[in-house]
């Protein structure tokens, strides 16, 4: 029998025009000026409708893999995203002495980051937060999916979440559509060649 390895999955809100935060995105305003307005679908998280099917899912995942920046504005999740599993962190630097709480652990290796996640989630799926640690998973062939909340609203400006990519063009294939109050979730699988 073969094992079923976990899928790496992006879980984002996105504005229609592709803004993953408003402007001044920082400490003290994490999802800047008009961001918030991405995550009213969550005011129906606990419903038996597709915004709380879709919540439960990132709720029910056995790992999470972080960008630091994302990581860092989150307050560092005080040490426990959800129900303690583990949080991985991906960073370009650790600085010395810098031990993250709780279940979480930097990586600087993206690849070391990934196998680490699929390992500890088994056979759930790896929750994946930031823009950053997104387009570092794609870049390395290790993300799998992307669950993206469109938001029928247009931003106009603040933080993409696929802003200055390089490289080739990525397929997708749509697996998933749920209508939620809100927000549609579009599940995509990234197909590889």
């Amino acid at each position: 029998m073969t094992r079923q390895t976990a899928q790496i999955r992006l879980y984002m809100a996105m504005s229609l025009d592709g803004f993953i935060a408003g402007p001044d995105d920082r400490p003290g305003q994490e999802l800047g000026q008009g961001g918030g307005r991405l995550f009213n679908w969550l005011d129906h998280r606990m419903s038996d409708g597709p915004d709380g099917q879709v919540y439960g899912e990132a709720m029910a995942t056995g790992a999470v893999i972080s960008g630091r920046r994302t990581f860092e504005l989150a307050g560092r999740w005080q040490g426990d995203h959800h129900d303690g599993v583990p949080i991985n962190v991906l960073t370009h630097h650790v600085d010395e002495g810098d031990e993250p709480p709780g279940s979480a652990r930097f990586y600087t290796d993206v690849l070391a980051c990934a196998a680490d996640a699929r390992a500890a989630a088994g056979d759930r799926a790896v929750l994946v937060h930031g823009a950053g640690a997104a387009q570092a998973l794609l870049e390395a062939g290790q993300l799998d999916e992307l669950e993206i909340h469109l938001v029928p609203v247009l931003l106009g400006a603040g933080r993409r979440l696929f802003d200055d990519r390089d490289g080739d063009p990525t397929e997708l294939r749509l697996v998933r559509r749920l209508d939620g109050r809100d927000a549609t979730h579009l599940r995509y699988q990234v197909l590889r060649s």
